[in-house]
């Protein structure tokens, strides 16, 4: 005897789902698809810029004409000159001194403005001044006050009797590396006041009292309390900043134009004269990917420094 099983039937008023729709419940299809607008502008304005870079690097492309493959002749015609040598020195000095000094400042900045004092809103907001007005603006009012015959830093200097004539503060070649330096410093303190500050924050005050009761000074409750729980995020803001400091271009282009006499020269610097300033595409692509070996290398070694002290 056949028995007959009738299908069910699809209830009424309820949803038809379409195979988007279907996709887009899984996870794992949901994902992909918020992912692929990110991944559309990473490959857009990073990863064909890059492989076009090297492309060009190992060409001898120049402004107007097509080039031809030379292999590693590029990267063999910088390594000979002098210039390049010496934005390569001038670019981890200038990395080395301003992540140093803005480490110092920043979380000299970051232990005060932790204090519960009057007016500490305005505080932090002043704070973040320097790192908030654009880049080119800021470094024209340093290259005024830098200025031989305007420079009211040397007016302030004349006053206190400290010098008695004028300082031709970026016409001299190492004075206009410290000038350098002096205004990458001012501008980046507060990057690294804000994030240590943040760091800060997270750390109970419980434990700096269990400190005090057991007798420790301030700088020990510092030391060994302080310190080693902010540790993973100053390892992460000086990833940051070693990065960003390594490439710089905007400060130095404005304030010296890495001159004078091609004295305060860095990578960025050097590549946009070379590639832009002489149409010298391919020596330019390879002065920039030059610096690529480096950067990886110290992100390697922070990275891997973080995942020990997060472990440990």
């Amino acid at each position: 005897m056949a028995i007959a099983y009738a299908s069910t039937p699809r209830r009424v008023g309820a949803p038809h789902r379409g195979p988007i729709t279907s996709l887009l419940e899984d996870e794992r299809w949901l994902a992909m698809a918020l992912l692929l607008p990110t991944v559309v502008l990473l490959g857009l304005f990073i990863a064909y810029p890059f492989f076009e870079g090297v492309y060009l690097s190992i060409t001898n492309t120049k402004v107007g004409v097509p080039g031809a493959f030379v292999g590693f002749a590029n990267f063999d015609k910088i390594w000979n000159d002098g210039i390049f040598r010496v934005a390569v020195w001038n670019t981890v000095l200038y990395t080395f001194v301003t992540t140093v000094f803005k480490l110092a400042l920043g979380l000299w900045l970051a232990l005060l403005l932790n204090r519960h004092f009057k007016g500490k809103a305005f505080v932090r907001a002043f704070i973040l001044l320097p790192f908030i007005i654009p880049t080119v603006l800021s470094t024209f009012a340093w290259k005024w006050m830098f200025d031989p015959t305007f420079s009211v830093i040397n007016w302030v200097l004349f006053k206190l009797g400290v010098i008695t004539g004028r300082i031709n503060w970026l016409g001299d070649p190492e004075l206009a590396m410290i000038s350098v330096i002096i205004v990458n410093v001012w501008r980046g303190v507060p990057f690294y006041a804000i994030s240590l500050l943040a760091g800060l924050q997270t750390i109970s005050p419980e434990l700096h009292e269990a400190a005090a009761i057991d007798g420790a000074p301030p700088w020990k409750r510092f030391w060994y309390v302080t310190w080693p729980l902010l540790l993973p995020v100053t390892m992460v803001v000086v990833l940051f900043s070693v990065i960003q400091t390594f490439a710089d271009f905007q400060l130095v282009y404005v304030l010296t134009g890495g001159g004078p006499a091609n004295a305060t020269h860095l990578f960025a610097t050097y590549a946009y004269q070379i590639g832009v300033g002489t149409g010298l595409l391919s020596e330019g692509a390879a002065i920039s990917l030059a610096m690529f070996p480096v950067l990886f290398l110290v992100v390697i070694i922070q990275l891997l420094y973080i995942r020990r002290v997060e472990t440990h």
